[in-house]
């Protein structure tokens, strides 16, 4: 099982790859704020585990494993997403609050995440009805 930074690594690469057919080391390190030989040395250890092939100066590739692994991490982040959304998280604080989150979290517990997120999702009058338990608590909030 990878570590929670090399989830951030192989999410990231999976979406570069998706994006734009490759990920460069340079490409990594602009996209997660990290210097160069950072990435260097973590692409070496995601290479040992298999998750990738490494090849310096030629670049990297997904391994099967690595691409499903990535698919999944990629998969876990859009729902977090979606879920915060849902209950009505802002928007600003979405994206800080899923990097924190989703590493701490089972694949058990993302899974019934997920079924919540369907369960509201197919049908909109429960996130209307949500917003208004919403409303209501924050009026009683106010009046206290």
């Amino acid at each position: 099982m990878p570590t929670p930074s090399m989830e951030d690594y192989l999410e990231r690469i999976y979406q570069l790859i998706e994006e734009k057919g490759y990920a460069r080391v340079s490409d990594i390190a602009d996209n997660l704020e990290v210097h160069p030989s950072s990435v260097t040395k973590m692409v070496q250890k995601l290479d040992k585990k298999e998750y990738l092939i490494y090849e310096k100066y030629r670049g990297l590739v997904l391994t099967p494993k690595g691409k499903k692994v990535g698919k999944r991490l990629v998969y876990r982040h859009e729902l977090l997403e979606d879920f915060l959304r849902i209950i009505g998280v802002e928007g600003e604080n979405i994206y800080t609050d899923v990097e924190g989150i989703e590493h701490h979290l089972s694949w058990d517990a993302i899974d019934r995440i997920g079924d919540l997120v369907q369960y509201f999702q197919e049908q909109q009058t429960r996130i209307e009805a949500l917003r208004e338990v919403q409303r209501k608590n924050e009026i009683s909030e106010e009046n206290e």
